[in-house]
Parts: structure tokens; sequence; C-alpha cells
């Protein structure tokens, strides 16, 4: 038998979720309609309450940024809840904007005396439906107010999805963390006054740039939650900025003119020829793990060059400078660099790395997205005129290092959120395109190392296949926050998450706790008995 839990694993075979005994428990505490609308009133400092409504009919709308967070792409329906919406700390910035902390916090009728602070994407400023979903858009698992949690979103401090807000110090602060330590205490205090008494535990989750804020609230809020989940998190996103423009420019040398002579960004590598690099790291690597069936857990292990593809020297060439990663003159690693595996040649891949414009303007996401968070937001001074394609990596590298003193997650002494109970799961695709697993890896390794016995409450999935937040040609359907409970209410530690692919139906396999991998031993390659951790 292999190691996942055998109390989720049983659940899964006997068509129980985890959200129905959740809703079922005797354990829940009831709130009101009335309870809910006399929130209104509530006294909080420096927060604005602006809307107090009762959902009885419990829709929640889609995410409309889901590409980003990682959330639900259409509308569902929990049970009767109630929606507050308000604002902290409203000011008028440096730039002479207007700025404040805009929130959302659902709380449902039956309680199930948890709460979840629901992460963001992108560069956020935008407040998303407060539903707990698994920030991974593909997961099929409960999200968490159906599950009984009181949950929250937020904007991070600026009212657009634009980065101007990158004209404004404290607008920033806010963006990088600060936001987390002034929304929590509000969501706590509104939690307590609802249902006369605090939550059990105080859970973050968030994928993309709203892993980067779950891994900062374990890291600057240690004693604020005592459960995170983070999912492909930009953690170290000032130095992610740099290799999107050290991608993009190699990318740029490779582009191929159309017959007005301007450079078609996103054919700068075909699906023919992406096809044959994942043909040939299949052929390379699939097999590492004991079964060749299109899913590589020997990740780390596969040691695929494109030298010898059937490609062009030139674009050989470049797959090699991207995948090797970001670098100065002097060959010093800027940014880390790429596992090789079957995503690659995905549309979660291209959309960010190349876009499919057919015309002179790409749209790949690492150019659309990367331009004004680079020029006004990771660049101190900020330039908004600064031509990326440009960047100087020996010269203009450090201008990122002030934002990233401030934004980056990357401590890894996290003592103080073990020793108040704290549990972490980090959970990546080894095929994300814009913030590397290998990236991921390493800090992980480093938290080993710096924190003692770091294992006790630590944990990294890394899932085969998956591009970022969802998507891919892998393992894409799994369910960390189950995980996450498991651990706290049964004191049972993760060691794999049970999953399913979209692209591989019937077939269900381990994501292993790193180190170790899927391995298969024999059986039925469609069942996740058939593999083993190790």
């Amino acid at each position: 038998m292999n190691k996942f839990s055998l109390s989720i694993f049983s659940l899964a075979i006997l068509g129980i979720s985890q959200s129905a005994l959740a809703e079922a428990s005797p354990n829940s505490t009831v709130f009101n309609e009335a309870q809910c609308l006399a929130l209104k009133a509530s006294s909080i400092f420096d927060t604005e309450i602006q809307k107090v409504e009762w959902n009885a009919g419990g829709e929640v709308p889609a995410d409309r940024m889901s590409e980003l967070t990682g959330g639900a792409k259409q509308s569902l329906r929990a049970g009767s809840h109630c929606i507050v919406e308000g604002e902290i700390a409203a000011r008028t910035g440096a730039d002479g904007k207007h700025y404040g902390i805009k929130f959302q916090l659902r709380l449902p009728e039956n309680w199930n005396n948890k709460f979840l602070f629901q992460g963001g994407g992108g560069l956020d400023g935008f407040v998303a439906p407060a539903v707990g979903a698994i920030p991974v858009r593909t997961s099929t698992a409960t999200p968490a107010l159906m599950r009984g949690y009181a949950v929250m979103s937020m904007d991070s401090g600026h009212p657009t999805p634009t980065p101007d807000f990158g004209a404004d110090q404290q607008a920033r602060l806010d963006y990088a963390y600060q936001a987390i330590g002034k929304a929590t205490p509000v969501a706590k205090q509104l939690i307590q006054t609802a249902y006369q008494q605090k939550a059990k535990h105080h859970y973050f989750m968030g994928c993309s740039n709203g892993g980067r804020a779950a891994m900062m609230a374990a890291q600057r809020y240690p004693l604020e939650f005592d459960g995170v989940i983070a999912a492909n998190p930009g953690f170290r996103l000032s130095r992610a900025a740099v290799a999107e423009q050290w991608d993009n420019q190699q990318l740029m040398k490779i582009a191929p003119t159309n017959e007005k002579g301007e450079k078609i960004f996103a054919n700068a590598l075909t699906q023919v020829d992406l096809d044959k690099v994942v043909n040939g790291v299949l052929a390379q690597c699939d097999a590492k793990d004991g079964l060749k069936d299109g899913i590589i857990n020997g990740w780390e292990k596969c040691d695929f060059t494109p030298d010898s593809l059937d490609l062009p020297k030139e674009k050989i060439s470049v797959l090699k400078a991207i995948f090797e990663g970001a670098k100065n003159s002097h060959g010093e690693q800027i940014y880390s660099g790429w596992y090789y595996d079957s995503g690659i040649n995905q549309e979660g891949w291209r959309s960010w790395k190349l876009g499919d414009s057919q015309t002179a303007e790409p749209n790949a996401r690492n150019i659309v997205l990367s331009g004004g968070s680079m020029t006004y937001y990771f660049m101190t001074p900020m330039q908004p005129d600064f031509d990326l394609m440009k960047f100087d990596f020996d010269k203009d590298t450090p201008r990122v290092y002030q934002t990233g003193a401030i934004n980056d997650a990357i401590s890894t002494d996290l003592s103080s959120f073990k020793a108040n109970g704290g549990k972490l799961i980090v959970v990546t695709g080894a095929s994300d395109p814009v913030f590397s697993a290998k990236d991921q890896v390493a800090w992980f390794n480093a938290l080993q190392n710096d924190t003692q016995s770091a294992d006790k409450f630590s944990r990294l999935f890394v899932a085969p296949g998956l591009t970022h937040c969802g998507g891919g040609n892998g393992l894409d359907d799994f369910d960390p926050l189950t995980a996450l409970e498991q651990w706290h209410d049964n004191n049972q530690a993760p060691e794999s998450l049970l999953a399913k692919s979209k692209t591989y139906p019937n077939k269900q396999m381990p994501i292993c706790a790193y180190p170790k991998v899927a391995t298969y031993i024999g059986g039925d390659e469609n069942k996740a008995t058939s593999f083993e951790c190790r």
C-alpha cells in the first residue's frame, strides 16, 4: 500500500467528501439573517462597513480573474450565508489617487468554526468572490465556503488590476504584504461578532501572487495563521520578473518576420517545435518512474537536453538559454532554471511564454503583464517609458532589489509559525512557465535546513504536467485543503495527495511529498494503489 493518507483514500473510495462531513458535523455554529444584518453597525478601527446582505440562495458568481488566481471559472452555489463588504484604511495617496483595502467576507449560516483568507492573483486590484475555491482552477474539490468556512478576499490596497499603484509608497507596501496584516484582524473581529466566538483555525490559501501572499502570511504574520496552502507561488516575484525579460529577449531573437518585416513573437517556437521538445523529454524521462504513461514523476532526475532535436541550431540555443535560467554577463544566476516536463507544449505554457498573436503586438503574458509591473512596481525608481527589450541584466537587475526586499517571500525561518501549530503545504507544477518549480524546490530545501524539524510542519508537492494554477496535461485535480484539515484535525501529515487529470480521465495517482515521487510498483496503471512514494 502506498503511503498517502488512508483516511482520505477511504473517503474517496466511499464517495464521501470531506465537505459533506463538515456540513453534517454537530460542531458547526448556526448563524441567521438578523445576526448578519446587525453587522452593518459594527465599529472597527479605520474600517468602513459598506454593504451587508443575506444571501439565502447561496449563489456565488464566477471569479473573472481565475486565469491569474486559479479560482472558480463558473458560478457556484453554497448554503445560505452573509456577505460583508467594506474598506480598510482609506486614504489619498502620494499620487493624489484614492487608496484603501477593499474586502469581502462571506459568513456561512452553518459555520465549521474555521476561517480562510483567500489570496488574489496577478497585480491584485480586484475583490474576487470570497468562496475559497481550491486555487488550482482544474480542481473539482469542494470550495471552503461550501465546507462551512468563513472566507475573506481583498484587493490588496489598490482599486484596479493595473500597475500604476507603484507611484505610491504605501500602496507598494500594502500589495507586498501589509494588506494581509490589516485585513486579517478585521475578519477575525467580524467573525467574533457574528458567531460570538473565535475561529478554531485560521488558514490562508492562494495561487500565483496569492500563493506568494500565502507564503508571506506564514513568514510575516506567523501568529495570525496556523495553516497555509501556497499553490504555484510567485514567491521570488522580483527575480521572476527579471526572468520574464530574459525569456522575452531570447525568444525575440528568433521570432520570424511577416511580409511587412514585423517580428511575430508567438511564432518564435511553433507548436510543432514544442511538440518535438515534449516528445524528446518523454522519450528520455517518462520511464524513470517505472512506467511509460505520459506522466513524468521523475521530473527532478530528467536529464534531457534539446541538442539532439530536429530543430534549427538557433532554436536549440534559445531553448537552452531559457531552461538554464536568467544570467548576467558573468554567467551568474539571476533566476532559477526550469525543469523539462511534459506540459511545455500545452496552452498554459504557451500563453505565458509566447502567446498566439499573429500581429506585431505580442500577447504573451510575460510581455503584457510584465510591461507595466516591471516599469511601475519592480524597478526603483519607476521607469514608465523603459524599453524592456533593452533590459540590461547587469545594470538593470539591481533596480528590482528594493521592491524584492519588501515583496519576495524568501524567508526560511518559520520557527514562530511552527511553534504556533502552523502547517504549510506548498503545491506547484513541474511545467509552470512563470514561477519555476526548480526555484521552489531550492527554497523548500533551504527551509528544511534553516528551521529545525521543518519536516514536522511543511510539505512540498510538485505536480507533473501541471502548468500555472491549473491546466497542462498531467495531474491537475487534487485537494490540498482536505489534506490540511486532516493534518490539523487528525494529526495525519499528508505524505501524498490523491490526484486525477482531465488528460487521463480514468487515472488516479498520488502526488508524493517531496523528495519522494510516485513510483509504479505493478498492477492497474490507472489505480493509485499501483504506485508507491519512493
